[in-house]
């Protein structure tokens, strides 16, 4: 997915205020956070500090490859990339010890960001599995809601099937530091590694777009000789 032509345009009302009657969106905590991931501007969120997010990583911390993707839960390339080719990779890479995976999320809309608030609740313990939620079920919390409100509500749902209480569900979509950090987290890694569209794939330093297994299996196999 290219970052010019997503859905939702931009981060406005990153954390999901639950309010009587329904919600509404905080807007005024994420917008210089928003404003520098729509202008691509590093230099507005270099006074965040980002050190309290969690790298997301499976693998062997001494693993000869280490592979990184950036990616999208609202993006269906990445979903293709996950549902086609992460498990094969999890299975003949990742869980035998030859590579290194670490997860970047990418928000290049809001509801990206709220599934990742979703994801990442709970100090993260769940989110691997969350993620394989999301995009296995990326067309019904998603692509078939009706409103934004049908968008939360999904995730809310998806949270409570992977074992999140409803109270522990709304303070992290409530969580506007969280939200703000993460955005802030987001635009340095893309601009340090010049990602601009999902999936970016980089192994062991080097970039790579979109890919199939057997592109894939090729180059893992050529850094493990």
């Amino acid at each position: 997915m290219d970052r010019r032509t997503l859905i939702g345009g931009g981060i406005a009302g990153a954390a999901v205020i639950v309010a009587a009657g329904g919600y509404m969106y905080n807007t005024r905590n994420a917008a210089e956070a928003q404003t520098a991931i729509n202008a691509g501007d590093a230099s507005a969120v270099a006074d965040v500090d980002t050190s309290s997010i969690t790298e997301m990583v499976l693998g062997s911390a001494d693993a000869p490859v280490t592979m990184m993707e950036y990616a999208s839960f609202t993006c269906p390339h990445c979903r293709d990339f996950h549902n086609n080719v992460f498990n094969q990779l999890k299975t003949d890479y990742i869980d035998t010890g030859k590579v290194k995976f670490i997860y970047r999320d990418v928000y290049f809309d809001r509801y990206g960001l709220w599934a990742s608030l979703i994801a990442r609740c709970d100090g993260g313990m769940r989110f691997f599995g969350i993620a394989d939620m999301l995009y296995e079920q990326q067309d019904q919390w998603l692509r078939n809601a009706k409103s934004e409100a049908d968008i939360a509500d999904n995730l809310r749902k998806l949270g409570k099937v992977a074992g999140l209480s409803s109270d522990t569900i709304e303070a992290c979509l409530a969580d506007e530091d969280k939200a703000r950090t993460l955005a802030a987290w987001y635009q340095k890694n893309a601009t340090a590694d010049d990602v601009s569209g999902t999936p970016t794939l980089i192994i062991n330093g080097e970039k790579y777009s979109n890919m199939s297994y057997a592109e894939l299996k090729k180059i893992l196999d050529k850094e493990l000789a």
